[in-house]
């Protein structure tokens, strides 16, 4: 028997892994390339099962009536949950599942993109030449990355992965994690949160988001023990930056890049083409603006091949597990 699943958010190069994993697993997959909201729930009405990724925001109000138009499942091919409302699905019995994890390359490689892109000015360097301009200047000159500190802040499987990769390349790797982990501490040297900012030359977040936790746990006085000259990477969650805080750093000189694939009130800014209007958000506008020390990426990290099977075949198998026993591994409603 085939099963009817409706999927948000469904880019067009996501297609063809959809249609292959569809028929692996017998399930007639229905694509919507927009990201299901509390203004467009009603695309959902009808269906037993929503597959959802991050940038689709479903709250009480908004599942109570797609549990009115016959929602029973909701799979989040994430490994956040942030953008559900959890609370309501359990007391609504709506079974929500996650995926606990894709491709820990995929975010780690972009996070060691940015850090070198800014390491190495390239993205300075490369938008002088394609203006024709190749004289060499004093801010193309540059440290190498085996001579810099690199922490990880957020030990993960993620921070893990990003750790292996800089300590490849022959740079120092330290860490700062609440829940320091045998796993970790075959990779990087763990350290008191005050060691480990002033000792870094590049500090990597792949902090999880944790609300009314650690909202702005980069901040001013985070900030202002960093290095002079050091560069900062946020590939996790915009909630975990003090975004004003970063950009006055980056005015003032006191660090020198800053790479993000994540900012907050993404839903404003990622995902649509402001070329040719003004952006609503200043702290939007004003980071764009410090293009080349600031670099963003729309909250690609894990779009590649592999992490992309790993999201949808998870999603498919937590619904097949709940198909077959009514709950799952990694079930939200506990």
């Amino acid at each position: 028997m085939t099963r009817k699943i409706i999927c948000f958010g469904v880019r067009e190069y996501e297609r063809p892994t959809f249609d292959e994993l569809g028929k692996k697993y017998n399930y007639d997959l229905i694509y919507r390339p927009q990201y299901i909201t509390n203004d467009n729930r009603q695309d959902a009405y009808g269906y037993e099962t929503i597959m959802i990724r991050g940038n689709c925001f479903l709250n009480r109000e908004s599942i109570t009536d797609l549990k009115e138009h016959g929602l029973k499942t909701v799979l989040t091919r994430t490994a956040g949950f942030n953008h559900l409302d959890v609370a309501a699905c359990k007391e609504l019995g709506i079974n929500a599942a996650y995926a606990p994890g894709y491709s820990p390359n995929s975010v780690a490689e972009l996070t060691l993109t940015l850090a070198m892109t800014l390491l190495r000015n390239v993205a300075y360097a490369t938008n002088r030449t394609h203006e024709g301009n190749f004289v060499v200047t004093n801010q193309m000159f540059s440290r190498e990355v085996r001579s810099c500190t690199v922490g990880i802040l957020g030990c993960g499987k993620i921070g893990r992965t990003s750790g292996k990769l800089f300590k490849g390349l022959g740079s120092r790797v330290i860490g700062y994690d609440p829940y320091p982990t045998d796993e970790g501490r075959a990779i990087l040297e763990y350290l008191p949160l005050d060691e480990f900012i002033a000792q870094s030359d590049i500090i990597c977040c792949h902090l999880p988001y944790i609300k009314g936790v650690n909202e702005d746990f980069i901040g001013r006085d985070f900030i202002s023990k960093m290095k002079d000259h050091s560069i900062l990477i946020n590939a996790a969650r915009g909630e975990c930056l003090d975004f004003q805080a970063a950009i006055d750093a980056v005015e003032s000189g006191k660090i020198d890049g800053l790479g993000l694939d994540v900012v907050k009130n993404e839903k404003d800014l990622f995902f649509k083409d402001h070329s040719h209007e003004t952006l609503a958000d200043p702290i939007h506008a004003k980071l764009i603006s410090l293009y080349p020390k600031v670099l963003i990426t729309p909250h690609v990290g894990s779009a590649t091949n592999l992490a992309l099977r790993d999201m949808i075949e998870f999603s498919l198998k937590n619904m097949d597990e709940i198909a077959a026993t009514g709950t799952c591994k990694f079930t939200l409603i506990k």
